[in-house]
């Protein structure tokens, strides 16, 4: 047998060759996927909820020459050093410290006492800003309506170290 031999064998059917089926073109419908999408889009849109962005209303005076008047029975003056240690007084009277735990109950205790009480937050420019963050949320969460920031200068540092040491 030879190669020739093989090849007619093969081949050896009625002379046709046979023939591929036709391929048919697939379409697939996209409407469903469509509306199924949509469907989707809409039920997540409907069922997240809209967070409201939190604000916080800063009133600033008008000039920066006006003096405003608090009594000094209805202003405590909360001092934190750079290290977190939290110093508190009313007027003139000399600084106490108190605990960070401690404060929220501190606060709410104050605010039923004094009606008017207006807190000045006085924080070290070498904390953190955490500290800061941490005291007005607590002075919020106390609902403390008036409070009010001031810049610690050496005058109060000098008050603490007294205090400390």
């Amino acid at each position: 047998m030879s190669g020739g031999d093989v090849a007619e064998r093969k081949s050896h059917g009625k002379g046709k060759k046979r023939k591929k089926g036709r391929r048919l073109g697939i379409r697939i419908d996209m409407t469903p996927l469509v509306d199924v999408a949509f469907l989707l889009l809409t039920f997540f849109m409907y069922t997240t909820s809209m967070s409201r962005p939190q604000t916080m209303e800063i009133n600033l005076p008008p000039d920066k020459n006006v003096k405003v008047e608090i009594a000094e029975s209805n202003l405590m003056t909360l001092r934190v050093n750079d290290k977190g240690i939290i110093y508190w007084n009313f007027g003139m009277d000399a600084p106490k410290i108190i605990d960070f735990k401690d404060l929220r109950a501190f606060l709410v205790e104050k605010q039923t006492a004094i009606p008017k009480l207006t807190v000045l937050l006085k924080i070290d420019r070498l904390g953190k800003y955490k500290m800061m963050v941490d005291l007005i949320d607590e002075l919020n969460l106390a609902r403390v309506q008036r409070f009010s920031l001031a810049p610690l200068g050496d005058p109060d540092k000098a008050l603490m170290a007294k205090v400390q040491g």
